[in-house]
């Protein structure tokens, strides 16, 4: 049992790791100690001096001596005191110190009102300054499009650069000077290139980085209305906190979540949500009749009846669903057309690879790790996947994987694991191995021992001559040079000398052979007794959902649709431009009713006979599936018809359930969010652990609903107090349990995965998490950190598989691999204006060597034709990139997803 004493009282510390050091001891245990340098993830370097505590040697010490806590390791019987007269002047004076230089502009400070550096200076009560002497003046640096620089208000606390430099492994910043003159920077201004740079924003402890995206729609944070939600750019799910004001979405914030993203987000994650914000996103119902608009005044009643006579003259009535729609929307438009006239909306390729993760997942014989596990295994191997773009967050916990070695040696060698110099000094030579295979160079070779670029089929013969070599039960590999078989030795030693192997492979590269591979190394690791972990990444947030309910691809159905019937087709949430080649859309447009349902104001929904405005991700409530088949709720930010009372907007599951009802005559019985769950796993029995993803609409604190804007908040009136003086009552709540306002529970302490805004007594900056996230109370009724499909489930065991693809050989034709970029790839941000504005044109990618014989330079374009469809590219050069592949930014603006794993027959240079 270890006990301390902290003026005068006894604390167990039982619960807490023998190497915590002090600082973290005493927030963990609600006590209020200031401090700057110290972060849960960072660790610990002394710099500030603000966590200064007293400690005795024995009872009888009446003097003791000042330690910083940041610094100190707990031990068994320590006599400790924050509140003696020394530690407390001590202290404020150092406060008074950092504070000198520190402008007074707290008023015009972004970082106002949820400032660390505010809540330290009243916690240490200085509210006094002497200093009367100039002010010391830095420039400001442009640093891109999302951050803004205020080099004034930094406390040299250094937390920028160990973040940006030693965990996300920047190269593009650092610190400058000697003493007390310092500059935290680039070597001259320009954009970081770190895809993690936004978490400066919440690193820093004062205004020196902020938002530059919420600058522009600007509000305290007391004025702001939060949600706790889940980032919808790629198959991760990280946890997010959302805030609006007057009907604007206004910044995104990280919400911390121990498995999954921690104390980070990406840069996508953090600064794409400006397409809830677009001028011409969708607010009423359109109806196109012989191509002219007639959408002036169409009343919900009209619009239902409309689709009513579509659907009773229509031969079929199919529906294409979403990977970006939630489960409840998804199953909705199901329940309207039938099962077999159900598409998950993938293409055949995507929906091949879907459903092979799908069946790999649910044998339940290889662990799927979630992003925070990751960075627990001693050896990785990637196949294909280009994680810094497609997932970046599991990157940066690869990352933390391959550093991870270091902090084992330095545990050996008496450093503690807070100690970040003393890790840092260990960690140049010592890391944990990763291997990558790719198609071009990777941005993660800078940590990798070895990346085998290679075509993506000879990528998939390497993972199966792995684990061949791991198992005799997989099949050979024949036809290997000599040069890959050592490299296969190779990495078959690593992987057995390791504890914990992970493989990650996943459906971006368009290869069922590539995922095949990684389950064949999987399971030969299995096999032989390794803790061995498997991720399967996916495009989407929600594609191994969708791909639950539904394994019939868009072409599949869509094929199936003859010109000669009258047919009928529902899209929900779901561009099918973007998906399939232009031609092809107008082709079965001609002859195809179509009804649009989505919040965005895509080509199809200008196209569309009828088109439904939905609510988005922030304006709705409901349920995704990752890809560790975790099921995960995004909640209602707010509601967008409360500030604009004239727009039409419905969730989709009841744009859907409204057509259902009047359809077959029936009474409305989705009535909430709750009832569209209850239905959903009535049907689909797998999904039953859905309901369990967060607590229903009737959970309450104390009978309070949870509060969605901070007890600060200027109240409900004050709103919309220059239009109308009369109170506005604010809108019911039916499918959450969070009150839009400030009147309800903020208890911390009993919801703390809900609540949707940082804070707790005193402590208004996102460090209130820091304080008291590693306390354990009694969530039982919160069951959502983990809750998984098919958790339950006999495990299912899968055989090795046993068709090996033959080697790669260059014809007179091209293969399409897919180049994909962090911002622009994704659907929703490249809709986002401070991303659109600043991302550069994208372009195709072709062998250096035979990019010459085309007489083709840098700077010039090419063009090709698939299926009379011409597309034109700025050309790039790579000396990597194989002879016979061509790689296109898949997924970018006017790039349709089914151009993955194509042939093309014919490049030309544009001469145009």
């Amino acid at each position: 049992m270890m006990i301390i004493f902290i003026d005068g009282k006894k604390y167990n510390v039982d619960d807490f790791n023998k190497l915590d050091n002090l600082l973290h001891v005493f927030l963990s245990l609600g006590i209020d100690i200031p401090y700057f340098c110290w972060h849960p993830e960072l660790g610990s370097v002394g710099s500030c001096r603000q966590c200064a505590i007293k400690i005795y040697d024995s009872l009888d010490d009446q003097k003791g001596r000042i330690i910083m806590s940041c610094m100190t390791p707990v031990q068994d019987g320590l006599i400790l005191s924050m509140k003696d007269d020394e530690s407390i002047l001590f202290r404020k004076s150092i406060l008074e110190l950092l504070m000198t230089n520190h402008p007074h502009d707290c008023p015009v400070c972004e970082e106002g009102g949820h400032c660390h550096l505010q809540d330290m200076t009243v916690l240490n009560n200085h509210f006094i300054r002497r200093y009367r002497f100039n002010k010391r003046t830095h420039f400001n640096q442009y640093l891109g499009p999302f951050l803004s620089h205020n080099m004034n208000r930094c406390i040299s606390c250094y937390r920028c650069v160990r973040y940006y430099k030693d965990y996300a492994d920047g190269q593009d910043f650092g610190v400058y000077g000697v003493s007390s003159n310092l500059y935290f920077g680039r070597i001259e201004s320009g954009v970081l290139e770190n895809n993690f740079s936004g978490n400066l924003v919440e690193i820093c402890p004062t205004g020196v980085f902020t938002d530059k995206s919420h600058s522009g729609n600007y509000s305290r944070k007391w004025d702001m209305q939060y949600a706790p939600s889940i980032c919808q750019h790629c198959s991760i799910g990280c946890n997010i906190s959302a805030a609006e004001r007057y009907g604007v979405l206004r910044k995104i914030d990280n919400r911390f979540h121990e498995k999954i993203n921690n104390y980070f987000i990406c840069d996508r994650g953090r600064f794409s949500y400006g397409y809830s914000n677009l001028k011409d996103r969708p607010k009423k119902i359109q109806q196109i009749k012989n191509k002219i608009n007639i959408s002036s005044n169409i009343t919900i009643e009209t619009v239902i009846k409309e689709i009513i006579n579509m659907i009773d003259n229509s031969s079929r009535v199919i529906g294409i669903g979403s990977s970006r729609a939630s489960i409840e929307s998804n199953y909705a438009l199901q329940k309207l057309v039938g099962s077999k006239n159900f598409s998950n909306g993938m293409t055949k390729l995507e929906n091949d690879c879907v459903q092979l993760s799908l069946k790999i997942l649910n044998s339940g014989e290889i662990h799927s790790p979630s992003l925070k596990e990751i960075e627990n295994y001693d050896s990785i191997i990637i196949l294909g996947e280009d994680v810094n773009e497609v997932a970046p967050m599991v990157a940066l916990s690869i990352r933390q994987a391959v550093k991870k070695y270091a902090t084992q040696v330095a545990l050996s060698k008496g450093i503690n694991k807070w100690n970040s110099l003393g890790i840092y000094n260990v960690e140049n030579k010592n890391k944990h191995p990763l291997f990558i295979t790719s198609a071009d160079k990777s941005a993660l070779n800078d940590i990798a021992e070895y990346n085998y670029i290679a075509p993506i089929i000879d990528q998939s013969r390497l993972g199966f001559a792995i684990a061949h070599e791991l198992d005799s039960q997989s099949l050979k590999v024949d036809n290997l040079d000599d040069s890959v078989l050592k490299l296969v030795k190779h990495i078959v030693q690593i992987l057995l000398d390791s504890k914990k192997p992970l493989i990650i492979s996943g459906c971006n590269s368009g290869s069922v052979s590539l995922i095949q591979a990684a389950f064949n190394i999987a399971k030969a690791l299995h096999n032989r007794g390794l803790n061995v972990g498997l991720s399967l990444l996916s495009s989407n947030v929600n594609s191994f959902g969708v791909g639950l309910l539904s394994k019939i691809s868009i072409d599949t159905l869509l094929d199936q649709c003859s010109s000669n019937e009258n047919n009928t087709m529902i899209v929900l949430e779901h561009d099918l431009y973007r998906t399939l080649l232009s031609n092809q859309v107008d082709y079965f447009l001609k002859y195809i009713n179509c009804i649009v349902i989505d919040h965005q104001n895509t080509k199809l929904f200008k196209n569309g006979c009828i088109s439904l405005p939905t609510s988005n991700f922030f304006e709705s409530s409901g349920t995704v599936i990752n890809y560790e088949l975790r099921s995960q709720r995004f909640f209602q930010v707010y509601d967008p018809t409360f500030n604009q009372p004239d727009v039409i907007v419905l969730e989709s599951w009841k744009w859907l359930h409204f057509i259902k009802c009047k359809l077959y005559n029936q009474s409305i019985q989705w009535f909430s969010l709750d009832n569209v769950i209850d239905d959903c796993i009535l049907d689909f029995e797998f999904l039953k652990n859905i309901k369990n993803a967060a607590p229903d609409a009737s959970f309450r604190i104390n009978g309070q609903k949870i509060a969605r804007s901070p007890h600060r908040c200027s109240g409900r009136t004050a709103v919309f107090s220059n239009q109308n003086i009369h109170e506005l009552s604010q809108p019911n709540d039916h499918n959450t349990m969070f009150s839009f306002s400030m009147e309800g529970s903020d208890q911390l302490n009993q919801s703390s995965e809900y609540i949707p805004f940082n804070w707790s007594p005193g402590w208004n900056s996102v460090q209130s998490s820091y304080k008291s996230v590693h306390v354990k109370y009694d969530l039982n009724q919160f069951s959502n950190i983990d809750v998984f499909v098919f958790k339950s489930n006999i495990e299912k065991k899968i055989d090795f598989f046993t068709r090996i693809p033959i080697s790669f050989v260059p014809y007179s034709h091209w293969i399409v691999v897919p180049y994909y970029f962090i911002l622009g790839s994704d659907e929703l941000s490249q809709k986002s204006e401070v991303i659109k504005n600043h991302i550069p044109e994208f372009y195709a990618v072709l062998n250096f060597k035979y990019a010459i014989e085309l007489n083709l330079k840098q700077g010039d374009k090419i063009k090709f034709y698939f299926k009379k469809e011409i597309f034109v590219f700025l050309v790039h050069f790579s000396d990597f990139l194989n002879h016979g592949q061509i790689g296109i930014p898949i997924g970018t603006p006017n790039v349709p997803l089914c151009l993955l794993g194509q042939e093309i027959n014919k490049l030309q240079k544009d001469t145009i």
